[in-house]
């Protein structure tokens, strides 16, 4: 039985959306927050009198402003005696030295001293109306038995431990666990075949692994034990398996397997937390790279812990008693940040989701925040456009009225998904947070919110820097654009507590991927637009940045042009090799369901949409259209694949192992010849 728990550029924005969005978010009078009230820290600051006041100290009294809200926010072991020490042109990153401190202590420990009973996770199980609500005492009891469990079977302070586990309260135990007893934790998507499973076991050098026997999402049953039986055939320093029963169904042990739940009700509840160094290895968390081989990169405790805390509540405007619903897997930094860390160490209930969007049906999101009374909901663009093709009635169907704020994170929104989030999800009264960030920032750096309570929130646009942070533009010649109204590959200038410090095993390359390419900043590898009145907008990786006959457009702003065709679900746009231009453009379009029109007319109309939204020069030369998209399963469009597939580089495809369904490449692959033959 499962242990029982207690049983895009300037042109994206419509000049129509820019006038009804800034109305209704913005008043002449524009009102100012009670800076004290808002962060009682900022009492001490000179000068603050408002939140712009606020994110200007921040950056520009950046020690005063970190060890003021770093010894406010954590419960410290031994207080830090230095507050950064950092070289961003030689990748050396330190935050609050001397500190030691102990993340599970500040995640549980201290909040059962204060309210044992309160719930600490829910878990949404793929099962709809199945919930098991954990408290923290009841978490707090778990994560000990299982770090005593792990230091009786061999674990020490400075292993990696692999986690192939869906979202659920033993997942997070075990995360906590390890950060107990001072181990790191590797956590890896448990959708994830058996040779990406072992190429992140190797490089973690993992000698034990924790999944599940089975795990189950959108109604169907996965063999998650049998994919790690296959994964660690092929890791020689895999010496256990601990092994959770998600279902009922049992399944083959060998030695090296172990009976988790079982063998934890054999320890003490109470298991002495590590003291750990500031600076010592949190977790281990891989991200594609641009050569394929994944980075591990590495967070650290304090600093990560701090950052993910303060981003969760100023971000979506947390108050205590709130049930913050980030629908994000586990697997990825989203749910690292915001499933997990951020909300438990502000002492917050946090929703586990299992399932899949439309299971059972396309109401399964709306129905759950109904439910568990979700106040702030946090997802992904590619969700919001599926869901958005089946209609509103899915969504009315259902109360929202408990809603108060509303995320995208994983990829910029267009401008069509998120005016309906906001109108219809929303009921045009929740601000909608489009926020910038990646798996090494570790947290959200450009977002909306926080900002004074009526500052204009424009669709589409990840807007404002977080506290700490200094975003900057760069020219091609790596020169710094001081001008508003324009556009440049998006750097920050300074350091942050919560960004990654190194790639496991490989600073060489951590160091030449973020910070050799403008030395002395951290080079993100995206391009932004900086407006007029200085909010920024993603544009696409620079990598997605087409140059079309020496015009620079990101694909981003393409594909939020075309998916604002009432016809289109969503799209993807990639560059080719144009004997003329340069480069070409290249459009893979997804219909919405029960959409009756000749493509030919489509295309017609799309690229007389492009023409009159941005120019004649972005026209895409061939408009495919497919039934799906290549995705990873984190729903992120795998535009290498598409690449490949126009240039005709089959060989060059890497390893799809990622995606979702493989299956869709070869359709995509058949559909572009038979277009080549038109």
């Amino acid at each position: 039985m499962w242990l029982p728990c207690g049983c895009a550029s300037k042109r994206v924005v419509t000049s129509f959306s820019r006038r009804v969005f800034t109305s209704f978010f913005h008043v002449s009078a524009r009102k100012r927050c009670n800076v004290a009230a808002f962060m009682p820290e900022a009492a001490g600051f000179e000068g603050v009198s408002d939140c712009s006041s606020l994110q200007e100290f921040s950056v520009s009294n950046t020690e005063s402003f970190w060890a003021a809200v770093a010894r406010q926010r954590l419960s410290w072991i031994s207080p830090f005696h230095t507050v950064q020490d950092c070289d961003l042109s030689r990748g050396k990153i330190k935050w609050f030295e001397g500190g030691k401190l102990n993340v599970s202590v500040n995640c549980l420990d201290r909040h059962v001293h204060t309210c044992p009973e309160k719930v600490a996770l829910i878990w949404e199980r793929d099962e709809p109306g199945s919930e098991v609500k954990v408290t923290y005492r009841q978490l707090l009891e778990m994560t000990c038995r299982l770090g005593n469990l792990l230091k009786r079977r061999g674990v020490k302070r400075g292993d990696c431990v692999t986690i192939y586990m869906p979202p659920c309260p033993l997942a997070v135990a075990s995360m906590l666990a390890c950060a107990r007893i001072g181990a790191a934790h590797n956590v890896v998507f448990a959708g994830f075949s058996a040779d990406a499973l072992a190429d992140r076991i190797r490089d973690a050098q993992s000698s034990t692994v924790i999944t599940v026997n089975q795990g189950v999402r959108g109604g169907k049953v996965i063999e998650l034990k049998k994919t790690v039986d296959t994964a660690v055939q092929s890791c020689p320093t895999v010496q256990q398996v601990f092994v959770a029963m998600r279902t009922e169904n049992p399944v083959a042990m060998t030695a090296r397997d172990v009976a988790m739940e079982e063998e934890m009700l054999k320890e003490d509840v109470v298991c002495e937390p590590a003291a750990m160094d500031s600076e010592d290895v949190l977790f281990l968390l891989y991200t594609s790279g641009s050569t394929g081989k994944p980075k591990g990169l590495v967070h650290t405790q304090a600093g990560y812990l701090l950052y993910a805390a303060l981003t969760h509540r100023y971000v979506f405007s947390y108050h205590d008693g709130d049930v913050f619903g980030c629908v994000a897997d586990i697997g990825w930094i989203t749910g690292h940040s915001y499933s997990v860390y951020g909300p438990l160490a502000n002492g917050g209930t946090t929703v586990l989701f299992e399932s899949t969007p439309i299971y059972p049906d396309p109401g399964r999101y709306w129905e759950t925040v109904q439910r568990l009374k979700i106040n702030q909901f946090y997802g992904a663009p590619t969700a919001i456009r599926l869901l958005l093709k089946y209609g509103d009635q899915w969504v009315q169907k259902y109360d929202r009225s408990s809603l108060k704020n509303l995320g995208s994170v994983g990829e910029p929104i267009n401008t069509e998904a998120w005016e309906w989030y906001h109108r219809v999800v929303g009921d045009g009264r929740c601000p909608v947070v489009d926020t910038w960030w990646q798996t090494e920032t570790g947290g959200i750096c450009i977002t909306p919110r926080p900002s004074d309570p009526d500052a204009e929130i424009v669709p589409g646009m990840a807007m404002r820097p977080f506290f700490g942070i200094k975003p900057v533009l760069m020219d091609t010649e790596g020169k710094v654009l001081t001008s508003n109204d324009t556009s440049g590959a998006l750097c920050i200038s300074q350091p942050w507590p919560g960004m990654a410090r190194t790639i496991h095993n490989n600073h060489q390359r951590f160091v030449e991927t973020y910070c050799q390419t403008h030395p002395g900043y951290f080079f993100t590898g995206d391009g932004a637009y900086r407006s007029k009145e200085g909010y920024y907008q993603i544009t696409g990786r620079l990598d997605d940045v087409i140059n079309v006959s020496g015009h620079r457009i990101g694909t981003a702003e393409i594909e939020d042009v075309v998916n604002q065709c009432p016809a289109v679900a969503e799209s993807a746009v990639i560059g080719y090799p144009h004997d003329i231009k340069g480069q070409g453009v290249y459009c893979f379009v997804v219909l919405k369901k029960d959409v009756d029109v000749k493509e030919a007319d489509l295309s017609r109309q799309l690229n007389n949409i492009v023409s009159q939204k941005i120019a004649k020069y972005a026209c895409p030369d061939y408009i495919q259209f497919v039934q799906r998209l290549p995705k990873t399963r984190s729903g992120k469009i795998m535009r290498r694949v598409l690449r490949k597939v126009v240039e005709g580089d089959m060989s060059g495809l890497g390893d799809l192992s990622t995606l979702d369904d493989p299956v869709v490449v070869q359709e995509i692959i058949q559909g572009h010849r038979e277009l080549n033959r038109l």
